[in-house]
Order: structure tokens, then sequence, then C-alpha cells
């Protein structure tokens, strides 16, 4: 979910727990750093005041939307429970 967020240009944290539904602040923050780790966010901080922290797919991540939406594409015809992809 936070991949796909990122598809539509770099956001901020505030912007990213608005747009993934029910997650809370700790594991947001977690799944960024996670992200980061492997390469497929960069985060980037803005000196203030005030600091201003947003997060950018990398081009790693980039590469990997395709791949999401194919099985996206791919869960949509094959699981019959299986909700959307947004």
């Amino acid at each position: 979910m936070i991949l796909g967020t990122l598809t539509n240009g770099p956001a901020g944290f505030a912007e990213l727990k608005r747009r993934v539904d029910g997650i809370s602040d700790s594991v947001l923050s977690e799944r960024l750093a996670e992200l980061q780790a492997t390469g497929l966010v960069i985060r980037s901080v803005e000196p203030g005041p005030p600091v201003s922290v947003s997060y950018v797919l990398s081009g790693a991540g980039a590469a990997l939307i395709p791949a999401m939406h194919e099985l996206s594409a791919w869960a949509s015809q094959n699981l019959p429970d299986a909700a959307p992809a947004s």
C-alpha cells in the first residue's frame, strides 16, 4: 500500500498515514524504515524551519510497480475473495 501510494509522487508521513487506511504511526514508521533499508524508498529531509521529511520511490521501487500491478490483476482474476489493490 505504501509503495502504491508513492507512485503519485513524494509524500510526507502525515499524507501517507491519511492515504493508507487503518495504519498506526508506529507500523507506518517501521514499514518506511524497512522500505528504506531495502532501497525501495528514499527519505529526504529539508531543513526548516519547519523541518520537512518526505518519502519517494527509488528507481528500484518504481521498477517494482508494474510487477505489483500484474500481481494485483492476477489476484483479481484468480482469488474470488481478494479485494482489488489500490
